[in-house]
């Protein structure tokens, strides 16, 4: 075993128990932050102080070598630092939330945790590696403590990079779209397939979130619009399986940090720790900070216009490929 819960192992020849200080303070703290537990008062709790920060930072630092590490230490930022709220980011011109034409959240159905197939007129499954996502949300204004109850709407493309609902080829489909109400340790969790990446965008998952499971058939009652920003190396991987050609090339010309969503902090808070392979699947992991004090600043493209495939209007952000999205905010 080389990881464990995502992160590279710094003696992967021998059993996590055996790991190091460093490591089992890093475990332990991610696992308090993850259910709300700030990670300097993690550390006060184990009885650590300033001495575990610098324990758990040499340990970082001596876990990230190899070109594989900079997406490990990425993937593992935003759950070993203190919690802050998520970033609110664009819905872009696809949500599927009423607010830009289609609305599958009026539909019966879309309450569901697995979200590779369509659900009413139609039953098609998406193709592609598996993915299982796990946000773990947590309530800031009730005292960082795991959001029970609240509704979390999930979609992304698929491994070609189109969108159900809008995409010319799959306007009668709706997968890759459903909601979870999260549960008492404030979690949900969706199985669907890794999604492309196409032009103009790092590869990523949309989500908003709702107070509750009546109030998702209103976009404005929506508390947070955010992203997730899906790991670089397992990107890689994936997009070297059969049926993601096209992703190699869009890949290999965005980053991080040129994003124009990701851009700002370079996707810090917003990229899930991860394990698997594309044989498996990927299982990933993100907590959500949601602050009900603050007002949402994000929101859908809607009235940017669309072409006749319900793609962006011209000038939104480049000529798309072909059957994919173009904008560069989708």
């Amino acid at each position: 075993m080389t990881s464990y819960e995502g992160r590279p192992l710094p003696r992967p020849h021998e059993d996590v128990d055996d790991q190091g200080l460093a490591f089992d303070i890093a475990t332990m703290t991610t696992r308090m932050t993850s259910r709300g537990v700030g990670r300097r008062r993690a550390l006060g709790l184990l009885g650590l102080g300033a001495t575990g920060l610098t324990l758990a930072a040499c340990g970082a630092d001596d876990t990230t070598t190899g070109s594989s590490a900079s997406s490990s230490t990425s993937a593992t930022t935003a759950s070993t630092t203190s919690l802050t709220e998520i970033p609110d980011e664009t819905a872009g011109p696809y949500p599927g939330d009423g607010s830009n034409g289609p609305d599958v959240l009026e539909q019966s159905g879309v309450v569901r945790s697995d979200i590779r197939s369509s659900f009413g007129s139609s039953t098609t499954t998406a193709e592609g590696v598996p993915m299982t996502l796990t946000l773990d949300v947590v309530d800031l204004a009730g005292g960082n403590v795991p959001f029970e109850g609240v509704a979390v709407y999930v979609w992304h493309c698929n491994r070609d990079g189109e969108y159900s609902l809008y995409s010319s080829d799959i306007a009668d489909e709706n997968y890759l779209r459903g909601v979870q109400v999260a549960d008492a340790d404030g979690k949900v969790t969706f199985t669907s397939i890794y999604p492309a990446c196409y032009d103009g965008r790092w590869p990523h998952v949309h989500f908003e979130v709702y107070p509750s499971v009546d109030e998702i058939s209103d976009v404005a009652n929506c508390i947070a619009t955010s992203q997730v920003a899906l790991p670089a190396d397992a990107c890689t991987t994936v997009y070297a399986t059969s049926g993601y050609e096209a992703s190699v090339t869009n890949f290999a010309k965005v980053s991080l940090d040129t994003d124009n969503v990701f851009g700002d902090d370079g996707g810090a808070s917003q990229t899930p720790t991860y394990e698997g392979d594309p044989t498996t699947g990927y299982t990933l992991t993100l907590t959500v900070g949601v602050d009900t004090t603050t007002e949402p600043t994000a929101g859908t493209m809607a009235g940017m216009g669309s072409d006749s495939s319900g793609h962006p209007a011209p000038g939104a952000g480049g000529t798309p490929p072909s059957g994919a999205p173009g904008s560069a905010a989708a």
